[in-house]
């Protein structure tokens, strides 16, 4: 086993949930500091950090990023190396992003780049949609700049192993959550009539949300509205109901479809609080931007898959899972990819996912290639 995948199973077993990554950002730090980078500036947006491979020289400055953050999943898997931590485990992979990161910043060791520089970024918070913004707003962060292209990339099983996966445009959905907050008046169960229960709202929204759904990712309008948590009253039978909440996660292709949509659902809500007497409170959450492939980073993408002699596939559409590199895409020439774990290989967030070590040197080697070819770029 290399020291890579040592390092990938020792990450496995310490994770750490979106914002409490101290521990797996300090060890990562020291791990870096050993290859000595140009600069390595730390908490950046809580626990996010950047080491920079600078070769002194004019030309492109080309970000790479990799999450830090797991999940609040038990892990059922018995290896070895299985997480040491209850009710949290790596089951997005992030543990063999991190070490992909961490072998590609091996190899500007000792094979520095020749002009620009190589800008590896580890980024906290990212399943909760919040860990980009954090460090893109971070007035640290200035010291990155200036950046002329991002790159990322994430595991995919379902798709061949070591397969590269990517596309111009879209690549993986506008999502984020939305959570209804219905005040009416509780009353005796009895009388009903001298309360004001949000009962009959909360049926009307969810059934709105669900005649907007319109789940085939292929046709126009795509859109999943999905109901994820709902609380109304207590439990208590000689109470009618005076408050309810209604969480929702909705997922469109584009930053424009999100925007008509939620203006759809929120005029819905409206209207239907007024119905019934409630007063309404909303809160945006876990919102994850488009992740928008710029062509030319998507083309060189499909040639370093070409230069490595991997086979390539290029996906008609966008993925439906939101992805936190998004904020990246918004404001910075980039593009994400995916590489195949496997078409048999237990699907993302479930609790008897693991990385496969094997797509590992892939990754190093679609980095180091990428990196080659956009240093090619004037500035």
């Amino acid at each position: 086993m290399s020291d890579i995948d040592q390092l990938r199973r020792y990450l496995h077993q310490y994770p750490e949930l979106s914002g409490e990554e101290h521990e797996t950002a300090a060890f990562l730090a020291r791990s870096l500091q050993k290859l000595e980078p140009a600069q390595l500036i730390e908490g950046i947006g809580g626990c996010g950090m950047v080491a920079v491979f600078d070769s002194g020289h004019p030309g492109p400055s080309v970000l790479f990023r990799t999450e830090l953050d797991a999940l609040p999943i038990q892990e059922v898997n018995d290896f070895d190396y299985r997480s040491t931590k209850e009710n949290i485990a790596h089951k997005c992979g992030h543990d063999g992003h991190m070490a992909v990161m961490m072998g590609f910043a091996r190899a500007l060791y000792h094979h520095p780049p020749e002009k620009g520089r190589a800008l590896l970024l580890f980024q906290p918070a990212e399943e909760i949609g919040a860990g980009a913004e954090w460090m893109l707003k971070d007035e640290t962060f200035d010291q990155v700049l200036p950046i002329d292209y991002a790159v990322a990339f994430h595991n995919l099983p379902g798709f061949p192993l070591g397969t590269i996966v990517c596309k111009e445009g879209p690549f993986s959905s506008s999502v984020q959550s939305l959570i209804i907050r219905l005040n009416g008046k509780t009353s005796h169960a009895g009388e009903p009539e001298n309360g004001i229960n949000p009962a009959m709202a909360i049926a009307e929204i969810i059934k709105e949300a669900d005649i907007a759904c319109q789940p085939n990712i292929e046709e126009e309008g795509f859109a999943i509205l999905t109901p994820v948590h709902i609380h109304m009253g207590e439990v208590a039978y000689g109470v009618s109901a005076g408050y309810g909440e209604i969480h929702l996660t909705i997922r469109t292709k584009t930053e424009e479809e999100m925007q008509a949509l939620s203006d759809r659902l929120l005029s819905y809500a409206g209207r239907v609080s007024q119905k019934y007497g409630l007063q309404l409170d909303t809160e945006w959450t876990n919102v994850f931007r488009t992740t928008q492939n710029d062509p030319e980073v998507a083309g060189i993408i499909q040639q370093a898959a070409a230069d490595n002699g991997l086979e390539y596939h290029a996906k008609d559409w966008a993925f439906k899972w939101g992805e936190d590199f998004g904020a990246f895409t918004q404001q910075f020439k980039g593009a994400m990819f995916g590489i195949g774990a496997g078409e048999d290989h237990p699907a993302l967030h479930n609790p008897d996912y693991d990385f496969p070590d094997a797509i590992t040197p892939v990754g190093i080697d679609m980095y180091r290639r990428i990196l080659e070819h956009l240093l090619e770029r004037t500035d």
